[in-house]
């Protein structure tokens, strides 16, 4: 009827409270996708996110900094900055260009720059200078979508409200015929969603990240022998 509110379809059991449709999976693709997060959490049981951080605001500055960088160089850029700046009101007490020197050695620093001395002011004048714990606040804040969201409320929080869609994850759930051949970030996410265990969402993430830095890398050929893309990979070939 017109002027009635249009309704999405339920998402299944266990995803209800996730506030956008999610596709709709057959069994069949569900039980191939469990078969491999089993094998994943056999090869990688020890999979974790390896941005260096001991607490929620630095997780959040550290994935920030990640952004087209490596976890690698972010680590070497955050011990100093972590010293100059504890806390969000430090941050926020600051300058972007006093923050520019620390994270020099960073793609893209002068915007990053921005971004966290923004995100922290927002922390400590809307937030009680502690980092959000929903979806919804922490994309209030400068530098934030939906990965770096999922990165801070997974492992900082232990909060599953979406899957971190990162270049290996994008690249893997295609080899592993998760997705099909071009789907964008969003439509990854959330197949993947709905194809693996929720409360396993986190440990997923680093455990087909530590794949793709490990094994089944972007240019190298490194997989054909290996029992993860032998039964589940696909286009593993030099690109």
């Amino acid at each position: 009827m017109p002027g009635e509110p249009v309704r999405t379809p339920a998402n299944p059991p266990g995803l209800r409270d996730i506030p956008f449709p999610l596709p709709k999976v057959s069994p069949a693709e569900k039980r191939r996708a469990r078969s491999l997060a089993a094998l994943l959490a056999e090869h990688y049981p020890g999979a974790h996110c390896e941005l260096h951080f001991n607490s929620p605001v630095e997780l959040l500055v550290a994935t920030i900094l990640s952004a087209q960088a490596t976890d690698a160089g972010v680590n070497k850029a955050t011990p100093a900055l972590f010293r100059a700046f504890p806390t969000p009101a430090d941050y926020a007490a600051a300058t972007p260009e006093r923050i520019e020197p620390y994270i020099r050695s960073i793609g893209l620093y002068r915007n990053k720059a921005k971004s966290i001395h923004a995100a922290m002011t927002e922390i400590r004048d809307r937030f009680d200078g502690q980092v959000p714990q929903t979806m919804d606040e922490l994309l209030t804040l400068r530098g934030v979508a939906r990965k770096t969201a999922n990165v801070v409320l997974g492992n900082a929080f232990g909060i599953n409200v979406g899957f971190v869609v990162d270049t290996h994850i994008q690249r893997l759930a295609q080899r592993f015929d998760l997705v099909p051949q071009g789907a964008s970030v969003d439509a990854t996410e959330r197949r993947l969603m709905v194809l693996m265990p929720r409360q396993h969402w986190c440990d997923l993430s680093h455990q087909i990240i530590w794949h793709g830095r490990r094994v089944c890398t972007a240019r190298v050929r490194q997989c054909q022998d290996h029992p993860i893309c032998q039964k589940f990979g696909r286009c593993c070939e030099a690109r």
